[in-house]
C-alpha cells in the first residue's frame, strides 16, 4: 500500500474524519426530531395562517388551482386544508399524534404534488424529508407522545 493510501485509510479509521463522524453520531435523536418538528410546524402553521388571513383569496385558489383535486368540493377542501395545517402544526409542535399527523401531511403533499402543483417538487421533497423522519422514527423523547408512553409503561408495572 502506498504511503498516500495508507494515510487516507488511517484518516478514515482514527483520524479527523472519523472523529467528526463520531461527534455527529452523538447528536441525540430527540434534538434532531425536535428540529424536524419545528420545521413542520413552521411550514404548515404559516401556510394555514396565510390562508386564514385572506379567506376570500383562499376560496378562490381552491376554486381555480385546487379544483383539479378529485372527489372534494373546493370549499370543503379549503376547510380541510386549513384545519390540517393549523391543527396538525400545533400537534406536531408539542409531539402529540406525531406519526399520524406526519402521515396526513404526506398524504396532503402527495395530492398537491400530483394534482395541483407538479412543478413544486423541489419544495415538497424537503417537506417529505423531515416528515418521513418523523413518521419512521417518531417525535423523540421531548414530546407528549413520549411522555404518554412513559406514563402508560409506568402504570403497567
Amino acid at each position: 500500500m502506498s504511503s498516500t493510501a495508507q494515510a487516507s485509510a488511517e484518516d478514515v479509521k482514527g483520524g479527523p474524519i472519523s472523529t467528526a463522524i463520531g461527534w455527529l453520531e452523538r447528536i441525540p435523536y430527540s434534538l434532531i426530531a425536535l428540529i424536524a418538528r419545528g420545521a413542520a410546524f413552521a411550514v404548515f402553521w404559516f401556510s394555514g395562517r396565510q390562508k386564514l388571513d385572506d379567506w376570500a383569496g383562499t376560496l378562490y385558489l381552491f376554486e381555480t388551482d385546487f379544483s383539479k383535486v378529485p372527489l372534494l368540493p373546493p370549499h370543503i377542501a379549503a376547510y380541510m386544508a386549513v384545519g390540517l395545517e393549523l391543527g396538525g402544526a400545533v400537534l406536531i409542535a408539542v409531539g402529540l399524534g406525531t406519526r399520524l399527523v406526519a402521515l396526513a401531511y404526506l398524504g396532503m403533499i402527495a395530492v398537491i404534488q400530483i394534482f395541483v402543483f407538479p412543478q413544486a417538487w423541489p419544495t415538497h421533497i424537503q417537506w417529505v424529508a423531515f416528515l418521513l423522519l418523523l413518521l419512521a422514527r417518531g417525535p423523540g423523547s421531548i414530546s407528549l407522545d413520549a411522555l404518554i408512553c412513559r406514563l402508560v409503561a409506568r402504570r403497567q408495572r
